[in-house]
């Protein structure tokens, strides 16, 4: 049984029982969302090693939930399905159950450090992950009478239509100006360095192939994953692939010259600004692949003052790599304040 399904199970059998004999005039939402492999629908038996079990997200009205907590620390059975409802997870060891009660809004801003029941500015959305925005809208719903969790989920869908030029845009420039050195450093007879800025590459096409399909993209563990489930992938990842595995500088130059194609081809067919003829070109007089201006086709074609006079770094994850920033939803905030000013 996978994580959802157990979820889905231990709300139905036991967690929704419980509050409709205690708290049935409570309104609620009930999900598995947060952090986790099986929020995405990835976990196996290794995820059960540890922050696997009987979890739940349950939403209520803010002025609620400490009843709603306190009931289900008192009514839950020590166990369901052989397994403990109280154990210690890796970010906090009390033993306690692992529903987790909270308001919707407060839950959503705990993901995303934003206030989402207020609209979302250009500025929050270029604060976000597309993990932080997974762990609200990736996993299961299994009930939603208020119908305020639904509303938020539908406002973390997707970018707005010129933020999405834009990072698009900024995720173009990346590669533009790292494309010319896998073959700039094999030249040199520096193999190792050929292949480092491929797997950099490598990172930024994966991330246009999920913005081209409007998918938030997951945190790398599970990049490659949910990648091969992207329609763009079957014209993609078999470049990439090739891309890591050459020999040689030219093999690798080759392959990411027709992944960027096969990029660049999907833009078109998905409606996006694109370039007449080929995305790639000669890099000067060198014998490198160098990109034309597919970034700049993007940008024009936005619309909005806010967003075109961003600078061309795009969003917070586009620029910074760090673990321990990305996860603190605070200081991502505050970067993409400064980044703006």
């Amino acid at each position: 049984m996978s994580g959802t399904e157990l979820a889905r199970a231990y709300w139905a059998d036991v967690v929704r029982p419980i509050l409709d004999r205690k708290l049935p005039d409570v309104p609620r939402a009930a999900a598995r969302l947060g952090s986790g492999s099986d929020v995405l629908g990835l976990d196996d038996d290794t995820s059960r090693d540890h922050d696997w079990g009987l979890r739940l997200t349950l939403l209520v009205p803010a002025g609620r939930v400490g009843d709603v907590d306190e009931a289900l620390a008192t009514a839950l059975p020590a166990s369901y399905r052989d397994l403990p409802t109280a154990f210690p997870v890796t970010w906090d060891p009390t033993v306690r159950h692992r529903v987790e009660v909270a308001a919707p809004v407060d839950f959503v801003r705990s993901r995303t450090g934003l206030d989402v029941g207020d609209g979302l500015g250009v500025t929050d959305w270029l604060s976000l992950t597309g993990q932080a925005a997974l762990e609200v809208t990736a996993g299961p719903v299994f009930e939603d009478v208020p119908g305020e969790l639904t509303t938020l989920r539908e406002r973390l869908a997707w970018y707005p239509h010129d933020v999405w030029l834009h990072v698009l845009a900024a995720e173009w420039t990346r590669v533009e100006q790292e494309l010319p050195f896998v073959g700039r450093t094999g030249q040199r007879g520096d193999d190792l360095g050929s292949r480092i800025v491929t797997g950099r590459l490598v990172t930024a096409l994966v991330r246009l192939g999920f913005l081209l399909e409007r998918v938030w993209p997951p945190y790398p563990k599970w990049a490659g994953t949910l990648f091969g489930r992207l329609p763009v992938a079957s014209s993609v990842g078999g470049e990439l692939a090739r891309a890591l595995a050459a020999a040689t500088w030219q093999e690798r130059d080759s392959a990411l010259r027709a992944a960027c194609e096969a990029l660049h081809a999907r833009q078109r067919t998905v409606g996006l600004p694109a370039l007449d003829g080929p995305v790639c070109e000669d890099f000067y007089d060198r014998p490198f692949t160098g990109l034309r201006g597919v970034a700049g086709a993007l940008r024009a074609a936005v619309t909005d003052p806010e967003v075109r006079a961003l600078p061309h770094r795009g969003g917070v994850e586009q620029w910074v790599d760090d673990v321990g920033t990305l996860t603190d939803a605070g200081a991502r905030g505050r970067l993409a304040r400064a980044a703006r000013a």
